[in-house]
């Protein structure tokens, strides 16, 4: 919904069951017959016994139970001694709900609830004073009501799992919070320019505030991929901020070809979520021609993050190496390589920001494409995680085997492309 119109309407939820369905212990009529004598409004005298009876409201429990114990049930609008009326206001808790939310466009909505401690300590104290071990809590069943009100004002969809809006009733305060959960597109992007880090790079002297060495501008890179991808969903979405998830990245020299990199963008607190997405990603691939392209763009989820992140596919590579080595000398090399394991000790490069220790990766393919009398071009392709510069040029023994050393030669990349990821959609 968003700044959409609504009118309350007043909810039907009885439905015809018989008492016949409802079926009157004694048990269960000892603790009506206690829970009648303390004060509670028919909703919290029926939710005392919420556990019994399924597919009947509070409501029309009350009524068994009070007809079982030849009591009267009280009028709705007397006060309650337990909720002081709280589900009989159902009216003015939409009418807030919606005001907090009119901002945002929503579809999907979960609702909650903050209650006195003391209200809900006293709750469980009358459950045993009166003995009922059907009782549903106040908070449970405030939430499940609300969130009945909201989708019969609206049309939208009560869905806790997978909301794209919360709304938390504080009942003390008497007000309701909106919090907006982000917006997620998933794509595969092709990086084809050589300078262009993965995601936004914070300075490292000033950590992003902006100071002299960055020009102000708090970053060491002017853009990424991220930035360049964002822009414009965050622009349509009203966001206020974005977070980019690839699956693994490649190094900033180096581009990305073939089919793309998946990746889920990350939209933070979105005020519109239907975009024309294709338009949006002929704009990307426009404006950033040359550097940045996108071949799909599609809505997306938070589960999709988790796989995102978590997936480990191999990569295909094609490497320009400066050495000068035997094209018998490096075809030998390939096939003493390939299909085995290698030992990585994290690299020099990066070792200052991740732990320093020995990782077993394998290099599953290997070939030479062409060889000259300075250097030759590689199509290999590797585990995820593998350090496919550091496998070539040795990092100072840190890796091994390595080419380097299998040819005797020093070796220098001169440029190097992931040309495809092999996860199940590329």
């Amino acid at each position: 919904m968003r700044n959409g119109r609504w009118r309350f309407r007043k909810m039907s939820t009885e439905r015809s069951l018989s008492p016949a369905d409802f079926t009157l212990t004694p048990e269960l009529l000892s603790a009506a017959d206690r829970a009648a004598k303390l004060g509670l409004c028919p909703e919290c005298f029926g939710r005392f016994f919420g556990a019994r009876g399924h597919g009947f409201t509070n409501l029309q429990r009350a009524r068994l139970l009070a007809e079982g114990v030849h009591q009267e049930l009280p009028p709705s609008t007397r006060p309650c001694t337990l909720c002081g009326g709280a589900f009989h206001r159902w009216e003015t808790w939409v009418e807030r709900a919606l005001r907090a939310g009119a901002p945002y466009e929503w579809h999907r909505f979960a609702c909650g609830s903050r209650w006195d401690p003391e209200l809900l300590a006293k709750e469980e104290t009358l459950w045993h004073e009166t003995g009922t071990m059907w009782a549903e809590s106040a908070r449970t069943a405030f939430n499940r009501e609300l969130g009945k009100h909201i989708e019969a004002a609206t049309g939208a969809i009560g869905n806790p799992h997978d909301p794209e809006i919360v709304f938390l009733a504080d009942l003390p305060v008497g007000r309701v919070e909106a919090t907006v959960l982000p917006a997620f597109f998933r794509g595969r992007y092709r990086k084809l320019d050589r300078t262009l880090p993965q995601t936004h790079w914070p300075c490292r002297s000033c950590r992003g505030r902006g100071c002299e060495r960055c020009g102000g501008t708090g970053k060491t890179y002017a853009t990424s991929v991220e930035e360049l991808i964002a822009e414009p969903i965050l622009r349509l979405t009203q966001g206020t901020a974005s977070r980019f998830h690839g699956m693994g990245r490649e190094d900033i020299d180096a581009r990305m070809l073939g089919s793309g990199r998946p990746f889920v963008l990350e939209i933070l607190r979105p005020h519109r979520r239907t975009i024309d997405l294709p338009t949006v990603r002929e704009e990307i691939n426009r404006t950033n021609a040359g550097r940045v392209e996108i071949g799909e763009l599609t809505l997306s989820t938070a589960d999709e993050v988790v796989q995102v992140k978590q997936a480990t596919p191999e990569k295909s590579y094609r490497i320009d190496v400066i050495g000068e080595a035997s094209e018998e000398k490096v075809k030998e090399a390939l096939r003493l390589v390939a299909g085995r394991a290698i030992a990585q000790r994290t690299p020099a490069r990066v070792v200052h920001r991740r732990s320093d220790r020995v990782r077993t990766r394998r290099i599953t393919a290997a070939q030479l494409v062409v060889a000259t009398d300075t250097g030759f071009t590689l199509e290999l392709r590797a585990e995820a995680g593998t350090y496919v510069k550091e496998w070539v040029e040795g990092d100072g023994g840190r890796t091994e085997p390595n080419l380097a050393a299998l040819l005797g030669v020093p070796l220098k990349v001169a440029a190097l492309d992931v040309v495809e990821v092999h996860d199940s959609e590329g």
